[in-house]
């Protein structure tokens, strides 16, 4: 059995134990008021006897007292009592409780059909459809693209599972994507591999014959080292074209060029990590700034000011993390700034570049990419990075060109 079919018989099941709970109660109480005008009749008795005289204002239950002909004739309910040696005919008011027990059960009634029609709904068209989406993740994360995802026209998951489209078809072109760069890759190495044999065999030949002494004339000596240096330019281009294109395969990044304001990316910034530095005691400051629209990929602005701010908490003493704010030549820049700093101001200029980390990283996770990235995707929306340490404290700043 499901846990949401055992969470419905829970329910179920505590609401007719209330219902039989207070369906009691409402009987007791019933019976006890059904003995209330037995009680008031005795009163009246006395009373008559002790004064020879009553006042019915007193008895909530009691409508009339009769003597005299026709005693027992009467449409109300009633009983006899007897008080100074007379008869008396007493009438009483028989209340509604019953009337309220049934209306009570009618509205129960109605609320357990109303919890029965909920409970139902949700398992219709919320946990039936998760069900079904269930596996789904797990296949991707396999590997598996062909996973069918069933369509979901329901308001609760037709985002979700358009969402998870969009997530396969991501995948499946990344997986596309590498395959092609990997073959790419491949062609080259082999080609430059081909190329670098030529230069190669060159140089292994002049240094052979330089060694073994058979160039006794020193123009042809010289002409030698120079045809051994050249040859050693050209596998030095070679070289770098390998560089270039292993480190190409994490500069592909994708950007959309848009508009966004200022104020909808810090409320993203301040949304992710307010609570986060809350709860670790760092004073997270956003200084006051002027809204503006900036151009860029929101998202990848975005991404680049998480980066900053998880290498300030990473890199700084926990103390303050700090996001000012400036304009200048028509591009807004956004200041990320952290108490703390370790990194010696020799190593600015190598920051930025991919794989480096600093004197300062020893103990802490890292590859080495963040500051990487964020330079590439400034780059690509126009804009820049640069970073600085003054006080004790590292800053970063982004420059957004102003839309």
């Amino acid at each position: 059995m499901s846990a949401f079919g055992k969470l419905c018989i829970a329910v179920i099941t505590v609401f007719l134990l209330l219902t039989a709970a207070l369906n009691i109660l409402l009987v007791r109480a019933k019976e006890n008021n059904d003995g209330i005008y037995r009680i008031e009749a005795k009163r009246l008795a006395d009373e008559i006897s002790e004064t020879g005289n009553y006042d019915l204002e007193k008895y909530s239950h009691i409508t009339g007292v009769f003597t005299g002909g026709d005693l027992y004739r009467s449409d109300e309910h009633y009983l006899i009592i007897e008080a100074g040696g007379t008869l008396y005919r007493v009438e009483y008011a028989v209340g509604n409780e019953h009337h309220g027990i049934v209306a009570v059960n009618c509205v129960l009634g109605a609320l357990f059909l109303l919890i029965t029609g909920l409970l139902y709904y949700i398992r219709k068209h919320i946990i039936v459809p998760f069900g079904r989406l269930n596996d789904v993740p797990r296949e991707l994360a396999r590997g598996n693209l062909a996973v069918p995802i069933p369509e979901e026209k329901s308001r609760f998951f037709g985002k979700f599972t358009w969402g998870v489209n969009l997530l396969r078809e991501s995948i499946e072109a990344s997986r596309k994507k590498e395959i092609t760069m990997q073959r790419d890759k491949k062609l080259l190495l082999l080609s430059l591999s081909h190329d670098i044999k030529t230069p190669l065999s060159a140089i292994k030949l002049n240094a052979k014959a330089l060694a073994k002494g058979l160039y006794k004339d020193e123009e042809k000596q010289r002409s030698a080292a120079e045809s051994i240096n050249t040859r050693a330019d050209e596998i030095e281009r070679f070289v770098s074209e390998i560089t270039k294109a292993a480190s190409e395969d994490f500069l592909s990044f994708e950007v959309t060029p848009g508009e966004e304001f200022l104020s909808v990316i810090i409320t993203r910034i301040e949304a992710r990590y307010a609570p986060q530095l809350a709860i670790s005691g760092t004073k997270f400051a956003i200084l006051k700034y002027d809204d503006c629209i900036l151009s860029c990929d929101s998202d990848r602005l975005v991404e680049c000011l998480q980066n900053l701010i998880e290498n300030a908490i990473k890199y700084g003493d926990g103390r303050r993390i700090e996001l000012g704010f400036d304009k200048m030549d028509g591009c807004e820049l956004i200041t990320i700034s952290n108490t703390g700093c370790t990194l010696e101001a020799k190593e600015l200029p190598q920051i930025f570049e991919s794989f480096h980390r600093g004197n300062n990283a020893d103990k802490v996770q890292g590859n080495g990419l963040g500051l990487f990235i964020c330079k590439r995707l400034m780059s690509l929306m126009g804009g820049e990075v640069y970073a600085d340490i003054r006080d004790g404290c590292f800053s970063v700043t982004l420059v957004v060109r102003l839309a």
